[in-house]
């Protein structure tokens, strides 16, 4: 944005043109007046000068001459020399002071008039000059014949002074008279000459400030009509642009001028003259007021391009608080649009255009909700699709038991900080449960909420002392979880609903049997789904789950019925598998699950839930803390990728899981160094812990040998969640780890 106006006839150069032209004219015309004046003021005071040394002489050789007959008169007398001598020291000194005037007369000097002295310079004109050398001429025999006079003491006679000094002094005084009536007249002609030029030099300038006042006069009222019309169409912009609009300067400081919507946007009545920052100070954050500032100052910077320096704008679409610095109804969100304005070639203020763009956004946070929340029953769908029925059903179940578990926990208000203490340890293990299934599920929506709801558990878990109301915070999770597990339990029964029965046309089935091959080809699977219709809308389904592996053409073209009795758990197997390649993948690391007993193995139903929430836990311990990165485990010379190994037994009284990994055990050290660190021992104490200490601090709540807490470990809940499980059956735990080679958990649960 260019503001030098470039068009037009009225510029500023162009405005001003002739009145800078008149007054140089004037201005040279006063000076020729006035040096005029000063050149006949000179001449006047030289012509004074002339005119003083001439009137002096007239005088002088005339007083000259009566001294030298008084002085031969007292000669004649015979006067003493007492009498006679200082007449002659007189006429001596007449002499010499009339010869003095007469040289500064013909050659220049200083003369005193009145009673200050002045330069005078010789005389220029012919006339003049003839004047002064005729008396020089007369006056040269005068002077010897007053000196031989005055030096010897002799009387003469009547007829010499008459001869030597009557007829020069006539001489002289005629001719210094004519030469002081000349410079009187050539005096007068300058005086008259120099008042004319100072009449005419008052009369032209009045006349002059008279057509000066007059005619600009009437080109201000022009421009000032210009400029009452161009701001009347500023104001009349300005009041009716719905945009805030404003100029800053170097300072930040907002200008005079302001659209009227620019109060209505920001909130505040006076903003001509205010400062922007302090305008903005306590509505914005501190650190996207420091921002601010140092954008201004890169714009107002000609080096820098201004197209660049606009993506880094830190006032696009920002929240602007009310004045009271809360968050209501008032808080709004402003775009600020920053553009330069150029004077010339330079950078003179900053235009700055404020647009309130509050609904936008909050239709783009709506659009983004909904879009979120499509994504997420898409990802909800394509679970339900591609997972086991059981397994979502029995997700469901969890949830909501989870949620109902921990709001029951939650209402207990707690007295002591022990109580407070465990009521978080025990949210915390059901907050994790719930993310370990969801995360198995790639569920990423309840993922993310169970997170943000630990990341929370946690910062209340480093809190020295806890408080009632500090878990209240918690109450919008569950509410969150709540309705997600409501949501995917409804997309659940629709689908089940709109799911072909065991009559369906072979062309049905086959269109199923199509959408679901490529989620399970990896696995060498096909899934087929069975419901049947409920009597009502709002019985539960329960749906009918017929699980194959590694079945080949023959098998499926001939249609022979193959018994799956004998592997009842083989959805289970898969969704392990999958679970942990899941947490590998995001570990960046490989993996593979092997069981030869989890898929043949009968599960009694009150324990499927805790087996299924441990061997969750246990899987992703193993993964995440217990399979080294493939480059590691080249180092050690194992293979890059890392074996687990999970079996189930009903051994009738026991029911007994075991987890195996061939990764790098339990570093008991790394154990000790890690609760130094936390502060839980000292050293000292850490050093006198035995390994079955050790073990009991690596299954407490809170405590994690990974450094960074993510979705798959570091919270230190998966092994407190395992013990709290064992504890709940009245079962066993047993552990055992190589360093550098295994790690093996053995759990005994009482199968009655």
């Amino acid at each position: 944005m260019d503001a030098s106006p470039q068009s037009g006839t009225n510029t500023p150069k162009s405005r001003y043109t002739s009145i800078i032209i008149s007054v140089i004219i004037f201005l040279i015309l006063i000076s020729g007046i006035l040096v005029t004046s000063i050149y006949n003021s000179l001449k006047i005071l030289d012509l004074r000068a002339a005119v003083s040394l001439s009137t002096n002489l007239r005088s002088d050789i005339q007083t000259l001459t009566q001294d030298i007959y008084l002085l031969n008169t007292m000669r004649s007398g015979q006067q003493p020399a007492s009498v006679t001598q200082p007449q002659a020291i007189k006429v001596a000194k007449s002499t010499q002071e009339i010869d003095e005037k007469i040289t500064v007369l013909k050659q220049g000097g200083d003369v005193k008039i009145g009673g200050d002295q002045v330069a005078y310079e010789t005389l220029t004109k012919s006339e003049q000059i003839k004047f002064v050398e005729e008396t020089s001429n007369l006056w040269a025999p005068y002077k010897d014949q007053a000196i031989k006079f005055v030096s010897s003491p002799i009387v003469v006679s009547s007829n010499f002074l008459k001869q030597s000094f009557g007829k020069p002094t006539e001489g002289i005084y005629d001719n210094v008279t004519g030469l002081t009536n000349n410079l009187n007249s050539e005096n007068g002609k300058r005086a008259g000459f120099l008042r004319n030029i100072q009449t005419f030099g008052i009369s032209f300038a009045i006349l002059y400030f008279i057509i000066f006042v007059l005619y600009f006069v009437r080109r201000l009222k022009a421009s000032d009509a210009e400029l009452r019309a161009a701001r009347r169409e500023t104001q009349e912009i300005m009041q009716t642009v719905n945009t805030g609009l404003f100029l800053l300067d170097k300072d930040l400081s907002i200008g005079q001028q302001h659209s009227k919507a620019l109060t209505t946007i920001i909130g505040t009545p006076s903003l001509a003259g205010e400062n922007f920052t302090n305008v903005l100070r306590g509505r914005i954050s501190d650190t996207d007021l420091n921002t601010t500032q140092q954008f201004i100052e890169q714009l107002y910077n000609p080096r820098v391009k201004e197209k660049l320096v606009d993506a880094l704008n830190p006032l696009h679409k920002v929240m602007l608080h009310n004045a009271s610095n809360e968050k209501g109804a008032n808080s709004r969100f402003l775009d600020f649009k920053f553009s330069r304005v150029y004077e010339g070639k330079s950078i003179a203020r900053i235009l700055v255009n404020v647009n309130d763009v509050s609904d936008a956004v909050y239709l783009e946070q709506r659009l983004e909700k909904e879009r979120s929340q499509n994504d997420m029953q898409i990802e909800m769908l394509t679970t339900i699709l591609n997972v086991e029925p059981t397994i979502i059903n029995e997700f469901i179940s969890n949830t909501k038991l989870y949620i109902e578990k921990m709001n029951s926990i939650l209402k207990n208000p707690g007295s002591s900080q022990y109580e407070l203490e465990n009521k978080l340890k025990a949210i915390y293990r059901d907050m994790h449960s719930l993310k370990g299934e969801s995360s198995a599920l790639k569920l990423h929506g309840f993922t993310k909420i169970s997170s943000e709801a630990e990341d929370k558990l946690q910062a209340l878990q480093n809190q020295s002392q806890l408080a009632g109301n500090d878990f209240l915070a918690l109450a919008i999770h569950l509410d969150e979880l709540l309705m997600l597990s409501e949501t995917i339990e409804t997309l659940g029964q629709r689908i089940n609903r709109e799911l072909p029965t065991s009559a369906t046309s072979s062309k049905n089935s086959s269109e199923i049997s199509s959408d679901n091959s490529s989620d399970n080809s990896r696995a060498g699977s096909v899934v087929t789904l069975n419901a049947t219709k409920p009597a009502d809308d709002t019985a539960e389904t329960m749906p009918l789950v017929a699980v194959t592996n590694d079945l080949d053409e023959a098998d499926l073209e001939s249609g022979i019925d193959i018994d799956l009795d004998d592997e009842p758990n083989r959805h289970l197997l898969s969704y392990y598998q999958d679970f942990a390649q899941d947490i590998a993948v995001r570990q960046d690391k490989q993996v593979q699950l092997n069981s030869e007993t989890l898929a043949k193995t009968v599960i009694p139903e009150h324990l499927r839930t805790s087996i299924k929430e441990i061997s969750v836990q246990l899987l992703r311990n193993a993964v995440v803390h217990g399979i080294e990165a493939p480059a590691a485990r080249q180092l050690e010379g194992k293979p890059t990728i890392g074996i687990i190994d999970i079996e189930v037994k009903n051994e009738g009284q026991d029911f007994i899981i075991t987890l195996q990994d061939d990764g790098q055990g339990i570093d008991y050290d790394s154990i000790r160094h890690k609760l130094v660190a936390m502060n839980r021992y000292s050293v000292e104490q850490a050093s006198n812990l035995n390994r079955t200490d050790l073990l009991k601090q690596l299954f407490s709540s809170g405590f994690s040998t990974k450094d960074d807490a993510d979705e798959d470990g570091g919270r230190g809940v998966g092994l407190d969640i395992i013990k709290a499980q064992v504890k709940e059956h009245a079962g066993k735990l047993n552990v055992k780890s190589e360093l550098g080679k295994m790690t093996r958990f053995v759990i005994n649960l009482p199968a009655a």
